[in-house]
């Protein structure tokens, strides 16, 4: 039988050092497990938690009968038990967070049943009251049970990665994870597949501006990727196996973040996209989550990069077009003035356009041959997600061409984190590519 929580048990109980710094892990986490099953054992993972005598139990009108009825169940010898249903539609926004605040004011800790966005309005929730909390994962869906931020919409309908806390425990079964929808673990594989973008856009990053970078996080995944990717075919048959590695990658991913303190090894080009389609896609969205919309953008990301990658010279920017009039006529008065303080700070004048092509040639010839160790082939990225029953393009996640165009062009416009899109846009290239390229 398969040993799920090899490495991350080290990790956890701080025997993994980081190879970076030699010190030994330290991450938030009490307990981490990951098993085939964890049916009757719900009481025995809690409780060592110490998250109080009055437990709040919230799972969505999904989640409840795969997995929170049960956990509720098992959980009774701890102490008084609240259930909370929420919607099966849940967002992670303003208003779900306060109203998690609201429906389980009178308990002393949380234990949510889900993934994704339930999942983080009850970090958030718990976060801003200063209550404990601990997770049990209903699919194989998305890297954040781990992460110690929150991905919030605010009210203004701006969508941010927020400081929050991590669960005390984070509980795994993998069978109910198994039985989720496919599309569900396919958009887990999708936000997994980033790994070559996220990296060879934030090593360009450090290289060109020397902003951080870490290769902590990439260490952590290394061994277990190319098993998550020899598996994924399995994902779309309900696989256990499948579900176990591809588990792996989304945990240690996560702990990625507690090492570094910022998601960039995970969140970078291909997220903005995604992040920009939840923002402004409006009555066009078509329903699909977070992960199969990364899936799809880190693939167009990943062939844009290996088109700039064989360029025997380097691209050539200009003065960054950027007017804050365009920014308000794109999002509205309030949402466009944040992201133009946002893009600007990344911006080019022409003084500065000229610096950064003289630092980009002096560097290209080393920097290609850099970047090509992390790349990952853009054929076989989508053979794999195609695999694993996941879209690969634009057109099968219900997108119209013209707002996934827009969501490539424009998605730079919401982070102040440099990657590829920026270099091709302001350099004249990502026009033309868009244009030819499959969607």
């Amino acid at each position: 039988m398969t040993d799920w929580n090899a490495l991350i048990r080290d990790v956890v109980k701080g025997d993994w050092p980081d190879p970076e710094t030699g010190r030994p892990a330290n991450v938030p986490f009490e307990s981490i497990r990951i098993e085939e099953t964890l049916d009757g054992g719900a009481g025995d993972l809690v409780g060592p938690l110490r998250i109080g005598k009055r437990i709040a139990v919230v799972s969505d009108v999904n989640t409840h009968e795969a997995m929170g009825k049960r956990v509720a169940k098992e959980l009774r010898g701890l102490g008084s038990i609240d259930e909370v249903v929420m919607p099966g539609d849940t967002h992670c926004d303003e208003p779900t967070v306060a109203r998690v605040q609201e429906l389980t004011r009178h308990a002393d800790g949380i234990v949510v049943v889900g993934s994704g966005s339930l999942s983080d309005s009850c970090k958030f929730a718990t976060f801003k009251d200063g209550r404990k909390y601990a997770c049990f994962g209903t699919a194989s869906s998305m890297n954040g049970y781990a992460a110690s931020t929150a991905s919030v919409t605010l009210n203004n309908g701006y969508k941010v990665s927020l400081p929050a806390h991590a669960p005390r425990g984070i509980f795994i079964d993998l069978k109910v994870c198994a039985d989720a929808p496919t599309r569900l673990s396919a958009a887990g594989l999708g936000d997994s597949l980033c790994r070559p973008t996220a990296q060879i856009d934030w090593w360009a990053s450090h290289r060109l501006f020397d902003t951080f970078y870490s290769a902590t996080p990439y260490s952590l995944m290394a061994d277990d990727e190319p098993k998550m990717i020899a598996a994924a075919g399995d994902l779309a048959k309900h696989d256990i196996a499948a579900n176990g590695h591809l588990q792996r990658v989304l945990m240690l991913c996560g702990f990625g973040v507690c090492f570094t303190s910022v998601s960039h090894h995970g969140s970078m080009g291909e997220h903005q996209v995604s992040h920009w389609i939840d923002m402004f896609a409006g009555k066009d969205h078509p329903g699909t989550t977070h992960g199969q919309q990364v899936g799809v953008a880190s693939l167009a990301i990943a062939r844009l990069q290996n088109e700039i990658l064989s360029m025997d010279k380097p691209p050539k920017i200009r003065a960054t077009h950027i007017v804050e009039s365009e920014f308000i006529d794109r999002y509205g008065e309030a949402i466009g003035s944040m992201c133009h303080g946002e893009a600007k700070k990344k911006s080019f004048d022409k003084l500065g356009a000229a610096a950064f092509n003289d630092k980009l040639e002096s560097l290209w010839p080393v920097l290609r041959q850099e970047l090509r160790v992390f790349v990952m082939d853009p054929a076989k990225m989508a053979e794999t997600l195609k695999a694993a029953g996941g879209a690969t393009t634009a057109t099968e996640l219900g997108l119209p061409v013209n707002l996934w165009r827009r969501s490539m062009k424009y998605a730079r416009d919401i982070r102040n984190r440099w990657s590829f899109l920026d270099l091709a846009d302001d350099a004249g290239l990502l026009d033309d590519f868009l244009a030819r390229d499959p969607q």
